[in-house]
């Protein structure tokens, strides 16, 4: 790679210079058995008894991988951990979501998953944040709720017998999502944490990091009760509704908002995990650049 001639400046030649000294750093440090291809052999002991797992094969009396990744030992078993893989959830993720259909006593979400989620209406808070059983009136408004196009954030439940998901939204940070931007990232960038839910209060945008690779970019909203909003009747329901989405979000906001998301698709490319703190480091040099928005997306940005 020393021997490829680029037409870099000065400092992206210093740049590239350190990520070619740290590359040769890390292939001492680690061992050559643990990254695999497709077709590599797995080195191990023919006296211990092994069980073979994922991205593995036996072939001529030898393990091999059917995937490329990192070799991956608990115990007996051997495994492939894939560096690029789809959507597995997990109980507790946290999903976000665009609904396709309004089913009897349920919502359809796509979720970039090989299924659509489903999210019951018994899995959701009442308006009136009574516990109560669903009655036929719930099910007939449920499209005052959520209705097809909706960007719905909630978190998995558990998984039914079709190998489907079941979503519960019971909290107030979960719901409908609304003036922002939804984004479609590779799920393997977006790393499980603590919290996927983040504040920018200096730029006043919400962001939220879905496990399954759909990442909400959006004008802060703070969780409000809707007690009171469901006491009134249907016709004044619309016409907050209305106003609502008539609503202007300022100038700077929408700004930030796109830079932000532009900042994400930036890291998305370049194949780097997605964290509040990648993001927020991508964002704030484009900044101290003076770049705008539109330029962050092209080819001199991403060698910086």
């Amino acid at each position: 790679m020393r021997e490829i001639q680029l037409s870099l400046n000065q400092t992206q030649k210093i740049r590239l210079q350190k990520a070619l000294q740290k590359l040769e750093s890390l292939h001492s440090k680690v061992n050559s058995d643990a990254s695999v291809t497709v077709a590599d052999t797995i080195p191990i002991s023919l006296e211990d008894s092994i069980l073979k797992g994922h991205g593995t094969a036996e072939r001529n009396g030898e393990v091999v991988a059917t995937v490329c990744g990192v070799v991956e030992r608990v115990n007996m078993l051997v495994y492939v951990r894939s560096l690029r893989s789809r959507f597995k959830p997990e109980i507790g993720d946290i999903i976000v979501g665009r609904v396709v259909e309004v089913a009897q006593k349920r919502w359809k979400l796509e979720i970039n998953f090989n299924q659509d989620a489903v999210l019951m209406l018994s899995s959701m808070n009442l308006p009136d944040g009574i516990q109560r059983r669903r009655t036929a009136v719930d099910e007939l408004n449920m499209r005052n709720v959520f209705e097809e196009n909706d960007v719905i954030c909630a978190e998995v439940r558990n998984f039914q017998n079709d190998g489907s998901l079941q979503l519960q939204a019971r909290s107030q940070k979960y719901g409908k999502l609304e003036k922002g931007q939804l984004l479609t990232v590779p799920p393997y960038l977006v790393k499980r944490q603590k919290q996927h839910f983040h504040h920018l209060v200096q730029y006043g945008v919400d962001l939220i990091l879905g496990c399954n690779g759909f990442i909400w970019v959006g004008e802060h909203c703070d969780a409000r009760d809707t007690v009171a909003e469901e006491q009134l009747n249907n016709t004044e329901e619309q016409n907050i509704k209305s106003t609502r989405v008539s609503e202007n979000v300022p100038l700077e906001t929408r700004r930030n908002i796109c830079r932000v998301a532009n900042a994400v698709r930036v890291l998305s490319t370049l194949g780097f995990s997605l964290t509040l703190e990648v993001i927020l480091e991508a964002f704030n040099l484009s900044s101290t650049l003076n770049l705008g928005i539109d330029e962050m997306l092209v080819s001199e940005f991403h060698v910086w």
